[in-house]
C-alpha cells in the first residue's frame, strides 16, 4: 500500500472495552489488544447476528425437502433436480460427504431456503459449501459454518458465479473467506462473522464484477487466523476486500471488531458508494481505498477504529500518519465512467479513531515499477502495460497515466472528534494528512525526487473545506516531517479547510 508501509499481491486464483491498554503515558499496548464496541449502533443499522430473520417453517409449494439425517442429501438432490429448483432444508445440521472437495454445485436459478435452525456444516473437513458457475442462485435463511477454504478462497459462491443473491444467511466460523462475489451479486441482511480471512472476498479470476450490492449486513470478527501476522504486509485481511469491482453500493452495514481493516477496496476498483454504514472498533482502518477511482463516501458513523494497528506502528517509531480513512493512490478520474468524477467524502462523523483521513501517494508505485505490489497490474488508463517504460513514460500522456494518482478528493461537511483520553494516547493519533514519499526507485523512474509530493499537495485538487474539528488535531502536508497546526494548514501555501471550524478542547 505504500512502498515502505504496505505490500500486497492480488489473491491467488485457485479452484477458482475492553481494550487492555496501559496507563495513559504514551502509545504502548499489548499487540493483541483489540477494541470492542462500548455502545450499541444506531437502531437503523443491522444487528443481524443477534437477531437473524427466521426462514420458512414449512416447505414452500413445489420445493424439494432436504433431510439433515442423510449426509450429502443436499448435494445429491441438487444434482438430480433440474435448474430453477427450490430446496428447503429442514431444521438440523446438514452435512456433505466427507471428501474435502465435496460441495453443492447449484444449477442456474436454484434457490436454497433454510428452515429455522437449518445449518450446513463442513465439520472442518469440506473446503467449499456452494461452488460452480451457475448464475442467479439464491441462498436465504441458512447458516453455513465449519468449512476450511484455503487462503484467498471462499466457502459460499466459491467460483464467483454471477447474479447470486445471499440474504438473511449466517456465514460463520469458516477458514478463508465466508463468501466470494460475482457480477451483479446482492448480499443483504447477512451475518458474516468470525471467518478466518474475510467476511467476503469480492474477487473474480475471470470476467468482471459490477453492480455489486452489500446492504444491511453485520460484518464482524473476521480474520480470526490473523493473516497479516502470518504473512506480514500481505494486505489480505479484514471484513470485506474488493478487487477490480466496477460499481458497488455498500450501505447500511455494521462493520465492527474485524482484525484488520473494516472495508478495503484494492486495485482498480471504480464507482463506489459507501454510505450510511457504522464502521467501528476494527483493528485497522475503517476504510482503505487503494489504487482505485471515483467514489462517494458519505453519511457514515466511524468510531474507535485503528487503535490496534495504529498504536502498534507508533510503538515501533513509525511516523507515517496511519488513519481511519486511508486513500492510497486513489482519486477521481473523469475519463473513467462512473456516477461521480471525484472522490467525495462528506457528512461523515469520525469519533475517537486513531487519526482521521490520510491521502497518500507512493511516488515509486506505477505501471512496470518493481515497487508496484499489485502483481503487475496497470492503471485503467493504460491498456498495454509495456508502454509504461522509458522513454515514453517520461512524456505526455503516459507520464500522467502510468501512475495511480490521489487527486480530485473533496472532503467537506464532516465532523472530526478526538478525545485522546478515550483513545489513550499522547502522540501520533491526532493527524489529518496529504503526502507522498521522495521518489527514488527504480533508476529509470520519471517520478523521482519531490515531484509527486508537490503534486499531491498542491496541484492534484485535493481539498478539505467546511468541516468541524473538535479536539487537538494536527495536520501533515507534503511529507511526514511537515506537521502543522490549524493556522498553518489553512494558510499559504496549503490553504486547506476554508470555512472549517476548530475547537481545540478534547471531547465532543
Amino acid at each position: 500500500m505504500g512502498i515502505k508501509w504496505r505490500h500486497r499481491a492480488l489473491p491467488v486464483a485457485s479452484l477458482a472495552l475492553a481494550l487492555a491498554l496501559p496507563a495513559a503515558t504514551g502509545c504502548e499496548s499489548t499487540p493483541d489488544a483489540r477494541p470492542k464496541p462500548t455502545a450499541a449502533p444506531p437502531t437503523s443499522v443491522a444487528r443481524v447476528c443477534a437477531q437473524p430473520a427466521a426462514g420458512p417453517a414449512k416447505a414452500p409449494a413445489g420445493a424439494v425437502t432436504v433431510d439433515p439425517a442423510v449426509a450429502g442429501d443436499l448435494a445429491a438432490k441438487t444434482k438430480s433436480s433440474p435448474p430453477n429448483t427450490t430446496f428447503w432444508l429442514r431444521p438440523g445440521k446438514h452435512t456433505l460427504e466427507p471428501d474435502r472437495y465435496a460441495q453443492v454445485i447449484p444449477k442456474e436459478g436454484n434457490s436454497y431456503l433454510g428452515a429455522p435452525g437449518a445449518v450446513l456444516d463442513g465439520r472442518k473437513t469440506n473446503q467449499y459449501a456452494f461452488g460452480g458457475t451457475a448464475r442467479n442462485v439464491t441462498i436465504r435463511h441458512l447458516t453455513v459454518q465449519g468449512f476450511v477454504a484455503p487462503h484467498n478462497e471462499g466457502v459460499v459462491n466459491h467460483d464467483s458465479a454471477d447474479g447470486w443473491v445471499i440474504e438473511h444467511a449466517t456465514i460463520q466460523n469458516n477458514s478463508g473467506a465466508g463468501l466470494m462475489a460475482g457480477d451483479r451479486q446482492r448480499v443483504r441482511a447477512n451475518c458474516l462473522r468470525d471467518n478466518g480471512q474475510y467476511g467476503m472476498n469480492a474477487y473474480k479470476a475471470t470476467g468482471r464484477i459490477s453492480g455489486l450490492v452489500v446492504e444491511g449486513n453485520e460484518i464482524t470478527g473476521n480474520n480470526t487466523d490473523d493473516w497479516e501476522r502470518r504473512r506480514e504486509g500481505c494486505g489480505c485481511t479484514g471484513g470485506v476486500k474488493f478487487w477490480a469491482v466496477d460499481g458497488a453500493d455498500v450501505r447500511g452495514n455494521w462493520v465492527h471488531d474485524n482484525r484488520g481493516a473494516g472495508l478495503w477496496a484494492d486495485t482498480n476498483n471504480n464507482d463506489f458508494r459507501i454510505e450510511d454504514n457504522v464502521l467501528e472498533a476494527n483493528d485497522g482502518a475503517a476504510l482503505i481505498y487503494e489504487t482505485s477511482y471515483n467514489a462517494v463516501i458519505r453519511k457514515n458513523t466511524i468510531r474507535r477504529n485503528n487503535w490496534v494497528e495504529g498504536r502498534r506502528r507508533a510503538d515501533r517509531g513509525d511516523n507515517f500518519p496511519f488513519a481511519t480513512i486511508y486513500l492510497s493512490e486513489s482519486g477521481g478520474e473523469p475519463r473513467i465512467r462512473a456516477r461521480t468524477d471525484k472522490i467525495e467524502i462528506y457528512r461523515n462523523v469520525l469519533e475517537n479513531n486513531w487519526s482521521g483521513i490520510t491521502l497518500w501517494e507512493n511516488a515509486d508505485r506505477f505501471c512496470n515499477s518493481p515497487a508496484n505490489t499489485s502483481s503487475g497490474e496497470c492503471t485503467l488508463l493504460v491498456k498495454h502495460t509495456d508502454r509504461c517504460t522509458q522513454p515514453a513514460i517520461a512524456t505526455a500522456p503516459l507520464y500522467a497515466d502510468c501512475r495511480w494518482k490521489t487527486q480530485r478528493v473533496d472532503i467537506h461537511g464532516n465532523r472530526f472528534v478526538l478525545d485522546k483520553s478515550v483513545v489513550d494516547c499522547t502522540v501520533k493519533c491526532d493527524r489529518m494528512a496529504v503526502l507522498a514519499n521522495y521518489g527514488t526507485y527504480p533508476d529509470w523512474s520519471p517520478y523521482q525526487g519531490e515531484r509527486v509530493a508537490e503534486a499531491i499537495t498542491r496541484t492534484q485538487h485535493n481539498r478539505w473545506h467546511d468541516n468541524v474539528y473538535v479536539g487537538p488535531w494536527k495536520f501533515v502536508a507534503h511529507d511526514p516531517s511537515r506537521i502543522l497546526d490549524s493556522g498553518q494548514w489553512q494558510g499559504t501555501p496549503y490553504q486547506q479547510d476554508a470555512g472549517s471550524t476548530f475547537r481545540a478542547r478534547a471531547g465532543g
